[in-house]
């Protein structure tokens, strides 16, 4: 089920030039109606449900069914984002609501070290990371069957 907006809390980002979920929609579907000023899935069929506008809208305003697989028929599920973790809120049938709270990150913003590892490495070299100057690779082979 692709991802809908309601209307009723759907505040447009405050009349900024662009929403939330426009800047955050991979396949950019999400526009924002100028009359209305209310944010729409323009072309539902091409949503990847991906979940992106779901989790960036500040007023919890789109919603997207999830996959049976984590959401049982009938359900809704609500992510809420924190600085440092996100809280998902699933809502079953029958009304019972459970909260899954997961990190965003593993390490603290900033600290992420892309080049970890690389002492020695000359980045600006053909070579892929994993490759020495003399031929080898630090790679394990994949046997195929």
């Amino acid at each position: 089920m692709p991802s809908y907006v309601i209307t009723e809390k759907c505040d447009g980002c405050k009349g900024g030039e662009k929403t939330a979920c426009m800047y955050i929609c991979p396949n950019d579907l999400m526009v924002l109606d100028p009359t209305a000023m209310k944010a729409y899935n323009q072309e539902p069929d091409q949503c990847w449900e991906c979940f992106s506008c779901v989790k960036i809208c500040p007023s919890q305003a789109i919603e997207v069914r999830g996959y049976s697989d984590f959401v049982p028929m009938g359900s809704s599920i609500m992510p809420m984002m924190g600085t440092e973790d996100i809280m998902w809120t699933c809502k079953f049938r029958n009304g019972v609501v459970k909260r899954f709270k997961f990190p965003i990150r593993t390490t603290s913003e900033g600290s992420a070290n892309a080049y970890e590892g690389s002492k020695g490495k000359d980045l600006s070299s053909n070579l892929l990371f994993t490759e020495e100057a003399d031929g080898k690779t630090l790679a394990q082979p994949i046997e195929l069957a």
